[in-house]
Protein backbone atom coordinates (compact mmCIF):
# COMPACT_ATOMS: atom_id res chain seq x y z
CA UNK A 1 0.00 0.00 0.00
CA UNK A 2 1.54 3.34 -0.98
CA UNK A 3 2.28 5.87 1.72
CA UNK A 4 1.46 9.51 0.93
CA UNK A 5 2.89 11.13 4.07
CA UNK A 6 5.63 12.93 2.16
CA UNK A 7 3.13 14.28 -0.33
CA UNK A 8 0.86 15.39 2.48
CA UNK A 9 3.67 17.39 3.99
CA UNK A 10 3.78 19.83 1.05
CA UNK A 11 0.07 20.54 0.75
CA UNK A 12 -0.60 24.30 0.34
CA UNK A 13 -2.22 26.17 3.22
CA UNK A 14 -1.66 23.19 5.47
CA UNK A 15 -1.25 23.73 9.19
CA UNK A 16 1.63 22.06 11.07
CA UNK A 17 -0.76 19.34 12.19
CA UNK A 18 -1.92 16.47 9.98
CA UNK A 19 -4.84 17.09 7.62
CA UNK A 20 -8.04 16.25 9.50
CA UNK A 21 -10.68 14.05 7.86
CA UNK A 22 -14.18 13.30 9.12
CA UNK A 23 -15.39 9.87 7.97
CA UNK A 24 -19.13 9.19 8.24
CA UNK A 25 -20.60 5.76 7.48
CA UNK A 26 -23.04 3.50 9.31
CA UNK A 27 -21.07 0.40 8.28
CA UNK A 28 -18.53 -0.27 11.04
CA UNK A 29 -16.27 -2.38 8.83
CA UNK A 30 -16.11 0.41 6.24
CA UNK A 31 -15.29 2.99 8.92
CA UNK A 32 -12.57 0.82 10.44
CA UNK A 33 -10.94 -0.06 7.11
CA UNK A 34 -10.95 3.45 5.69
CA UNK A 35 -9.84 4.99 8.99
CA UNK A 36 -6.84 2.65 9.10
CA UNK A 37 -5.92 3.42 5.48
CA UNK A 38 -6.26 7.19 5.92
CA UNK A 39 -4.29 7.24 9.17
CA UNK A 40 -1.53 5.15 7.58
CA UNK A 41 -1.44 7.68 4.72
CA UNK A 42 -0.85 10.67 6.96
CA UNK A 43 -4.32 11.90 7.94
CA UNK A 44 -5.84 12.48 11.35
CA UNK A 45 -9.22 10.74 11.23
CA UNK A 46 -12.41 11.17 13.23
CA UNK A 47 -15.35 8.92 12.44
CA UNK A 48 -19.09 8.87 13.09
CA UNK A 49 -21.67 6.11 12.52
CA UNK A 50 -24.66 8.40 12.01
CA UNK A 51 -25.82 11.91 11.21
CA UNK A 52 -26.29 13.06 14.80
CA UNK A 53 -22.76 12.15 15.87
CA UNK A 54 -21.37 13.66 12.67
CA UNK A 55 -23.18 16.95 13.33
CA UNK A 56 -21.84 17.01 16.88
CA UNK A 57 -18.27 16.62 15.60
CA UNK A 58 -18.75 19.23 12.89
CA UNK A 59 -20.12 21.69 15.41
CA UNK A 60 -17.22 21.24 17.84
CA UNK A 61 -14.16 20.60 15.65
CA UNK A 62 -12.50 21.81 12.47
CA UNK A 63 -11.83 19.52 9.48
CA UNK A 64 -9.98 19.72 6.19
CA UNK A 65 -12.06 17.07 4.43
CA UNK A 66 -15.30 15.11 4.78
CA UNK A 67 -15.96 11.64 3.39
CA UNK A 68 -19.57 10.58 3.98
CA UNK A 69 -21.92 7.86 2.86
CA UNK A 70 -25.11 9.13 1.23
CA UNK A 71 -27.49 6.54 2.74
CA UNK A 72 -27.40 6.18 6.56
CA UNK A 73 -30.07 4.76 6.43
CA UNK A 74 -32.13 7.55 4.80
CA UNK A 75 -31.27 8.49 1.18
CA UNK A 76 -30.46 12.12 2.01
CA UNK A 77 -28.51 11.63 5.24
CA UNK A 78 -25.18 12.35 3.55
CA UNK A 79 -26.51 15.65 2.24
CA UNK A 80 -27.36 16.75 5.76
CA UNK A 81 -23.78 16.10 6.83
CA UNK A 82 -22.33 17.83 3.76
CA UNK A 83 -24.54 20.87 4.28
CA UNK A 84 -23.48 21.14 7.91
CA UNK A 85 -19.82 20.89 6.95
CA UNK A 86 -20.24 23.51 4.24
CA UNK A 87 -21.60 25.95 6.80
CA UNK A 88 -19.19 25.20 9.65
CA UNK A 89 -16.04 24.51 7.57
CA UNK A 90 -16.65 26.16 4.18
CA UNK A 91 -13.09 25.45 2.96
CA UNK A 92 -13.29 21.73 3.72
CA UNK A 93 -13.32 19.31 0.80
CA UNK A 94 -16.59 17.33 0.75
CA UNK A 95 -16.83 13.86 -0.82
CA UNK A 96 -20.04 11.81 -0.94
CA UNK A 97 -20.02 8.04 -1.43
CA UNK A 98 -22.93 5.94 -2.68
CA UNK A 99 -23.52 2.39 -3.86
CA UNK A 100 -26.16 3.76 -6.23
CA UNK A 101 -24.48 5.71 -9.04
CA UNK A 102 -27.79 6.89 -10.54
CA UNK A 103 -28.90 8.68 -7.32
CA UNK A 104 -31.92 9.99 -9.22
CA UNK A 105 -33.56 12.04 -6.49
CA UNK A 106 -30.46 13.48 -4.87
CA UNK A 107 -28.15 14.20 -7.80
CA UNK A 108 -29.02 17.89 -8.23
CA UNK A 109 -28.64 18.66 -4.55
CA UNK A 110 -25.40 16.69 -4.32
CA UNK A 111 -23.80 18.46 -7.26
CA UNK A 112 -24.57 21.82 -5.67
CA UNK A 113 -22.91 20.92 -2.38
CA UNK A 114 -20.27 18.20 -2.70
CA UNK A 115 -16.90 18.49 -4.44
CA UNK A 116 -17.06 14.97 -5.82
CA UNK A 117 -19.32 11.89 -5.89
CA UNK A 118 -17.61 8.54 -5.31
CA UNK A 119 -19.23 5.23 -6.20
CA UNK A 120 -18.89 2.30 -3.82
CA UNK A 121 -17.08 0.02 -3.38
CA UNK A 122 -14.23 2.46 -2.76
CA UNK A 123 -10.63 1.48 -3.45
CA UNK A 124 -8.75 2.84 -0.43
CA UNK A 125 -5.71 3.99 -2.41
CA UNK A 126 -7.92 5.87 -4.85
CA UNK A 127 -9.73 7.56 -1.97
CA UNK A 128 -6.42 8.76 -0.53
CA UNK A 129 -5.35 10.09 -3.91
CA UNK A 130 -8.67 11.91 -4.44
CA UNK A 131 -8.51 13.55 -1.03
CA UNK A 132 -4.94 14.71 -1.64
CA UNK A 133 -5.82 16.09 -5.07
CA UNK A 134 -8.87 17.90 -3.74
CA UNK A 135 -6.94 19.39 -0.84
CA UNK A 136 -4.46 20.81 -3.33
CA UNK A 137 -7.23 22.21 -5.55
CA UNK A 138 -9.38 23.50 -2.72
CA UNK A 139 -13.14 23.20 -2.58
CA UNK A 140 -14.89 24.06 -5.84
CA UNK A 141 -18.10 25.27 -4.25
CA UNK A 142 -18.69 28.82 -3.05
CA UNK A 143 -19.79 29.41 0.55
CA UNK A 144 -23.48 28.70 0.88
CA UNK A 145 -25.87 31.54 1.68
CA UNK A 146 -27.39 31.23 5.12
CA UNK A 147 -31.07 31.91 5.81
CA UNK A 148 -32.97 31.77 9.06
CA UNK A 149 -35.67 29.18 9.63
CA UNK A 150 -38.17 32.05 9.87
CA UNK A 151 -37.14 33.44 6.47
CA UNK A 152 -37.38 30.03 4.82
CA UNK A 153 -40.85 29.37 6.20
CA UNK A 154 -42.04 32.85 5.29
CA UNK A 155 -40.84 32.48 1.68
CA UNK A 156 -42.17 28.92 1.45
CA UNK A 157 -45.55 29.46 3.12
CA UNK A 158 -47.62 28.92 -0.03
CA UNK A 159 -45.67 25.87 -1.22
CA UNK A 160 -45.86 24.32 2.26
CA UNK A 161 -49.62 24.90 2.38
CA UNK A 162 -49.96 23.27 -1.05
CA UNK A 163 -47.89 20.30 0.12
CA UNK A 164 -50.10 19.96 3.21
CA UNK A 165 -53.27 20.20 1.11
CA UNK A 166 -52.03 17.46 -1.18
CA UNK A 167 -51.31 15.22 1.78
CA UNK A 168 -54.89 15.78 3.00
CA UNK A 169 -56.24 14.89 -0.45
CA UNK A 170 -54.18 11.70 -0.41
CA UNK A 171 -55.78 10.54 2.84
CA UNK A 172 -59.55 10.86 2.33
CA UNK A 173 -60.21 8.10 4.84
CA UNK A 174 -58.51 10.07 7.62
CA UNK A 175 -59.96 13.49 6.95
CA UNK A 176 -63.23 12.62 5.23
CA UNK A 177 -65.01 15.98 5.49
CA UNK A 178 -65.46 17.43 2.01
CA UNK A 179 -64.41 21.09 1.86
CA UNK A 180 -63.41 23.56 -0.80
CA UNK A 181 -59.61 23.97 -0.87
CA UNK A 182 -59.79 27.65 0.09
CA UNK A 183 -62.05 26.85 3.04
CA UNK A 184 -59.85 23.99 4.24
CA UNK A 185 -56.71 26.13 4.10
CA UNK A 186 -58.23 29.38 5.37
CA UNK A 187 -56.57 29.15 8.79
CA UNK A 188 -53.05 28.45 7.55
CA UNK A 189 -51.81 31.91 6.45
CA UNK A 190 -52.42 33.28 9.95
CA UNK A 191 -50.89 30.20 11.54
CA UNK A 192 -47.71 30.65 9.47
CA UNK A 193 -47.69 34.34 10.35
CA UNK A 194 -47.81 33.42 14.04
CA UNK A 195 -45.14 30.78 13.54
CA UNK A 196 -42.72 33.13 11.77
CA UNK A 197 -43.32 35.78 14.45
CA UNK A 198 -42.56 33.19 17.15
CA UNK A 199 -39.29 32.23 15.43
CA UNK A 200 -38.20 35.85 15.11
CA UNK A 201 -39.15 36.74 18.69
CA UNK A 202 -38.42 33.50 20.54
CA UNK A 203 -39.82 32.70 23.93
CA UNK A 204 -38.50 30.16 26.41
CA UNK A 205 -39.49 26.63 25.48
CA UNK A 206 -42.17 25.47 27.88
CA UNK A 207 -43.38 28.98 28.54
CA UNK A 208 -47.02 29.69 27.74
CA UNK A 209 -47.42 30.59 24.09
CA UNK A 210 -49.34 33.72 23.11
CA UNK A 211 -53.10 33.29 22.82
CA UNK A 212 -54.26 32.94 19.23
CA UNK A 213 -57.84 33.98 18.64
CA UNK A 214 -57.49 32.63 15.10
CA UNK A 215 -56.58 29.17 16.43
CA UNK A 216 -59.58 29.16 18.74
CA UNK A 217 -61.89 30.26 15.95
CA UNK A 218 -60.46 27.51 13.74
CA UNK A 219 -61.25 24.83 16.31
CA UNK A 220 -64.82 26.04 16.66
CA UNK A 221 -65.22 26.23 12.86
CA UNK A 222 -63.87 22.72 12.35
CA UNK A 223 -66.49 21.41 14.80
CA UNK A 224 -69.20 23.16 12.80
CA UNK A 225 -67.79 21.75 9.57
CA UNK A 226 -68.07 18.19 10.88
CA UNK A 227 -64.49 17.37 11.81
CA UNK A 228 -63.94 14.84 14.56
CA UNK A 229 -61.37 15.58 17.25
CA UNK A 230 -59.12 12.90 15.72
CA UNK A 231 -59.29 14.68 12.36
CA UNK A 232 -58.27 17.95 13.96
CA UNK A 233 -55.25 16.29 15.56
CA UNK A 234 -54.29 14.54 12.31
CA UNK A 235 -54.59 17.80 10.39
CA UNK A 236 -52.08 19.37 12.79
CA UNK A 237 -49.72 16.39 12.60
CA UNK A 238 -49.74 16.51 8.81
CA UNK A 239 -48.97 20.22 8.94
CA UNK A 240 -45.87 19.59 11.04
CA UNK A 241 -44.73 16.95 8.54
CA UNK A 242 -45.15 19.44 5.67
CA UNK A 243 -43.26 22.16 7.57
CA UNK A 244 -40.36 19.85 8.36
CA UNK A 245 -40.29 18.66 4.74
CA UNK A 246 -39.88 22.30 3.72
CA UNK A 247 -36.91 22.59 6.05
CA UNK A 248 -35.48 19.35 4.67
CA UNK A 249 -35.79 20.72 1.15
CA UNK A 250 -33.86 23.84 2.21
CA UNK A 251 -31.11 22.27 4.30
CA UNK A 252 -28.42 23.77 2.09
CA UNK A 253 -29.55 27.26 3.18
CA UNK A 254 -30.03 26.72 6.91
CA UNK A 255 -27.62 27.76 9.62
CA UNK A 256 -27.25 24.49 11.54
CA UNK A 257 -26.30 26.28 14.73
CA UNK A 258 -29.91 27.46 15.11
CA UNK A 259 -31.77 24.64 13.33
CA UNK A 260 -32.53 22.53 16.39
CA UNK A 261 -33.86 25.49 18.35
CA UNK A 262 -36.02 26.44 15.37
CA UNK A 263 -37.44 22.93 15.00
CA UNK A 264 -38.31 22.80 18.71
CA UNK A 265 -40.01 26.20 18.51
CA UNK A 266 -42.03 25.08 15.47
CA UNK A 267 -43.23 21.93 17.20
CA UNK A 268 -44.09 23.87 20.36
CA UNK A 269 -46.03 26.56 18.49
CA UNK A 270 -48.00 24.14 16.32
CA UNK A 271 -48.85 22.04 19.38
CA UNK A 272 -49.87 25.15 21.31
CA UNK A 273 -52.20 26.21 18.52
CA UNK A 274 -53.64 22.71 18.38
CA UNK A 275 -54.36 22.86 22.12
CA UNK A 276 -56.22 26.15 21.62
CA UNK A 277 -58.12 24.68 18.68
CA UNK A 278 -59.12 21.66 20.76
CA UNK A 279 -60.30 23.85 23.64
CA UNK A 280 -62.71 25.77 21.42
CA UNK A 281 -63.69 22.56 19.58
CA UNK A 282 -64.72 21.01 22.91
CA UNK A 283 -66.50 24.19 23.94
CA UNK A 284 -68.48 24.12 20.69
CA UNK A 285 -69.29 20.43 21.21
CA UNK A 286 -70.54 21.17 24.71
CA UNK A 287 -72.71 24.00 23.40
CA UNK A 288 -74.21 21.63 20.82
CA UNK A 289 -75.04 19.02 23.43
CA UNK A 290 -76.45 21.51 25.97
CA UNK A 291 -78.75 23.84 24.05
CA UNK A 292 -80.17 25.29 27.26
CA UNK A 293 -76.77 26.28 28.64
CA UNK A 294 -76.48 29.96 29.42
CA UNK A 295 -73.12 30.13 27.69
CA UNK A 296 -73.30 30.87 24.00
CA UNK A 297 -70.62 29.59 21.62
CA UNK A 298 -68.90 32.99 21.32
CA UNK A 299 -68.86 33.35 25.13
CA UNK A 300 -67.32 29.89 25.49
CA UNK A 301 -64.78 30.74 22.83
CA UNK A 302 -63.70 33.85 24.73
CA UNK A 303 -63.52 31.90 27.99
CA UNK A 304 -61.22 29.22 26.52
CA UNK A 305 -58.77 31.59 24.88
CA UNK A 306 -58.63 34.05 27.76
Amino acid sequence: MPNFEAENAILPHQSPTLPRVLLVDDDESVRDTLSMVLEHSGFEVSSAPNVNQALALIGSQSFDALVTDLHMPQPGDGLTVVSAMRHSNPKAVTLICSAFPEMQQATAAILKQADEILVKPLHPDNLVRIILDRLKQGTKTAPLPVESVADILECSTQSTIEDWLQSVRDKPGIISVSLDDDVRCAHLPQLFHDLVARLRSPILLGARSPVSTAAAEHGMLRRQQGYTAAMLVEESRMLQVSIFQTLQDNLSKIDFSVLLVGVMAIADEVDSQLAQQMASYIAESTADSEPGDAWTAPQQLRRHVA
